[in-house]
């Protein structure tokens, strides 16, 4: 009998840049990513675990400052357990790759081609590598077709990275077939795939021994509009646990959050006053807003007083926020001036002919019912 524990990661993609974010919240961003690395460390000492494996796109490219590598080594360096790195498209195998920044670090190990590799006896791993940014094959097929059965009583993992057939929505990327890998499966070839390429944590098939982990740290935003999708599960390290007797195994997989960020895109329909408290009190609600991102779209229409109070409570809360910002490709907030605030305004002259051309336009056009609430700001501020 065999048993083994270890941790199943993927998508570091350690110095990736988000524009979007300003440089203090990017420079947090940053540091918290590479903190993700240590938890995964303290995660495998609290957890018994044996090594890591890290399913692909440990980098964001193979180009990164030497600020960026020299930190992200020196983490690695001090992990307490073995780490197991497969080069994926963001990272692929080429000349001159960042993984050769990693040979003089003893405790980690690059998955360079699909040998396998025994962690110790009776434990094996094989992987799929990545040795160009695109490939023309099914990788993974190709690292399992001559392999023969694991031997009785032995333990035989396999990493892969890309998206199997049924979930590609990528013309340019030869999927992961996953009968393949599930015959590969019931035939004891081996006993789980750990995969990256996906960022949220997903069971794939009903094995329950094919799993993408996600990224232990948030990288996209999960969608809370009608669109729907996007990480709807990150920030997560899988704790695996195989135990092998004779011809059988047993797999156990346990999802562990480590990450520090949320990501939100959100839509609010505004037709009422109300509408755009319940807009703001749910923002309010957020409790780390230092590590939250949020980009929202309103959608339909709000008087003088509403649009200036979302306006004010928004440049507020956009202080606190990492980042929070429009929407603006489904972003449809349209002003609409009750008669009465047009009365109490009492604008006559150019400033009144100005105001009533911005309002007939602002029925349909974003720009103008921004102008209006501008315009409006400035008469109230001067009369005041």
């Amino acid at each position: 009998m065999t048993r083994t524990r270890f941790i199943h990661t993927s998508d570091w993609q350690i110095g990736m840049k988000r524009g979007f974010l300003p440089a203090e919240a990017h420079s947090r961003f940053d540091a918290d990513r590479l903190a993700a690395i240590k938890k995964l460390g303290d995660l495998a000492s609290e957890q018994d675990c044996e090594f890591i494996v890290v399913a692909g796109d440990v980098f964001d490219a193979n180009s990164l400052n030497a600020t960026t590598t020299g930190r992200t080594m020196e983490v690695l360096r001090n992990l307490a357990v073995p780490v197991y790195l497969l080069p994926g498209n963001h990272d692929p195998l080429v000349a001159n790759n960042i993984f050769r920044f990693t040979d003089a670090i003893d405790n980690v190990h690059v998955i360079r081609d699909s040998a396998p590799i025994e962690i110790r006896s009776g434990v094996e791993l094989v992987g799929a590598p990545y040795l160009s940014k695109r490939v023309s094959t099914d990788i993974v097929a190709e690292a399992l077709e001559d392999l023969e059965q694991a031997e009785e009583g032995s333990v035989r993992i396999a990493v892969g990275h890309g998206q199997v057939e049924s979930r590609s929505n990528d013309d340019d990327s030869v999927p992961i077939d996953l009968g393949t890998v599930e015959r590969a499966l019931d035939r004891r070839v081996i006993d789980y795939l750990a995969l990256g390429d996906t960022h949220s944590t997903a069971s794939l098939g009903s094995t329950g021994r094919v799993w993408f982990s996600g990224s232990p740290e948030v990288t996209d935003y999960h969608d809370f509009s009608t669109a729907g999708g996007g990480e709807k599960d990150s920030g997560n390290a899988l704790v695996v646990d195989i135990e092998a007797t004779g011809s059988t195994s047993q797999v156990t997989v346990e999802s562990h959050h480590i990450g520090t960020w949320t990501w939100h895109a959100l839509e609010y329909e505004i037709a009422s006053h109300e509408d755009a408290e319940a807009f703001i009190s749910a923002l309010r609600e957020y409790p780390d807003k230092a590590t939250t991102v949020v980009k929202y779209a309103l959608v339909g229409t709000a008087t003088l007083d509403t649009m200036r109070y979302l306006e004010e409570q928004l440049a507020e809360l956009e202080s606190i926020f990492a980042a929070l910002y429009r929407r603006e490709r489904t972003y449809n907030l349209l002003l609409a001036p009750s008669e009465e605030e047009l009365e109490n305004l009492g604008l006559g002259g150019y400033v009144g002919a100005a105001m009533s051309e911005l309002i007939e336009q602002a029925d349909t056009d974003n720009t103008a019912s921004d102008a209006v609430g501008l315009l409006h700001r400035l008469i109230v501020s001067e009369r005041k």
